[in-house]
């Protein structure tokens, strides 16, 4: 078998272990390296995925001579250093979404890879579910006609929006979760672009804890041909709400058919005294639970089924074969990084946003 492909883990957390053990069991790669900011945590995933070097230092990790690609996997707000080590050392790397918290430190790592000629690639990975992936090749063949406009929509639970701000107090649910669905839209509608966003926002739930973050927010994107989308999110949901993670509808309409996505898995039911335990937060169990709308997938049998791993595996290939594939590069998830901090600002300010964004300094 030729030499497998090496990996990096930058961050030993829920996502970055979660990869880890998807890509310790593909044939195509093995991990070299894992480092986190707490060092018993990397020792700990290391040693479960056999990997060379353990530790906090990024730099080690990225520069490890068996090391041939890097997985970061750190905080929303700590992308912008681990993923411009990885370039300097010339390593492919795909990092996970959002891209980063500000205009600044996207257009540092996205200058970054232009320099040193390295691909960076960033983990939007709902494009994975296999109903987006046809739908995106019949709006390619213009099934839809000219798109009009549509709307889409994500709702979930406040569990999960706890653990991400408890995380990262400085994130939203609008530029963590909707982002995904922004991307959605602008990659089915490809080479039309947003220039216009108003939005309005409401909420009590976060802010009653301590968050700067609204329960609820609309959003009206205008683009580029004058195609109108409704996006929208609500992450508040009471705690026993049944969905595992996000759970969202898709609509497109254009001038010769319609696409209609009902992604809410309210079809696969279960219900249990003893509880459904919820994938993403730990030692937290639901009584009614729509089964597979875990937003990563679900574990089952020893293996991870679901969109998570079929990107992990498709950067791998990508990084093997050099084959462009669904995993979006840096202008194009700075793009949807733009959108969203215009969908955050035009409701914080009930004023119409324009974009692009000035070029920052």
């Amino acid at each position: 078998m030729e030499k497998k492909l090496g990996l990096a883990i930058i961050g030993a957390g829920r996502i970055g272990s979660t990869r880890a053990r998807v890509a310790a069991q593909y044939p195509a790669c093995r991990i070299v390296a894992v480092a986190d900011i707490n060092v018993d945590r990397a020792v700990e995933l290391g040693n479960a995925v056999g990997a060379e070097f353990t530790g906090d230092d990024v730099g080690k990790a990225v520069s490890h001579p068996g090391v041939d690609a890097v997985l970061v996997a750190t905080p929303e707000h700590t992308h912008t250093q681990p993923v411009i080590a990885a370039l300097a050392a010339h390593k492919p790397v795909m990092c996970d979404t959002p891209m980063a918290l500000n205009v600044r430190d996207a257009a540092a790592m996205e200058r970054a890879a232009n320099a040193y000629g390295v691909p960076l690639c960033f983990a939007y990975t709902q494009r994975f579910q296999r109903q987006y992936q046809v739908a995106k090749d019949n709006v390619q063949r213009g099934a839809l006609g000219r798109i009009l406009g549509g709307t889409v929509r994500v709702y979930n639970s406040r569990a999960p929006t706890f653990q991400i701000l408890k995380r990262c107090p400085q994130v939203t649910p609008v530029v963590d979760i909707l982002t995904y669905w922004v991307d959605m839209v602008c990659w089915l509608m490809e080479g039309n672009r947003v220039v216009e966003v108003f939005a309005r926002g409401n909420g009590e739930v976060l802010r009653s804890a301590g968050y700067s973050a609204d329960d609820i927010v609309w959003a009206i994107l205008t683009f580029t041909d004058g195609a109108v989308v409704s996006a929208g999110i609500a992450y508040a949901l009471p705690e026993q709400y049944p969905s595992l993670g996000q759970s969202p509808r898709l609509e497109l309409i254009g001038t010769q058919g319609a696409l209609l996505l009902d992604d809410e898995r309210k079809n696969h039911f279960m219900y249990s005294e003893h509880g459904v335990m919820h994938g993403y937060v730990p030692n937290h169990s639901v009584k009614a639970a729509f089964l597979g709308s875990s937003s990563f997938g679900d574990w089952a049998q020893g293996t991870l089924w679901g969109p998570l791993a079929d990107e992990t595996r498709a950067f791998v290939d990508f990084v093997l074969t050099g084959r462009p594939g669904t995993i979006p590069q840096a202008q194009e998830a700075r793009r949807t990084l733009e959108i969203t901090l215009a969908i955050e600002e035009s409701a914080r300010t009930c004023k119409v946003v324009k974009l692009p964004f000035p070029e920052p300094a």
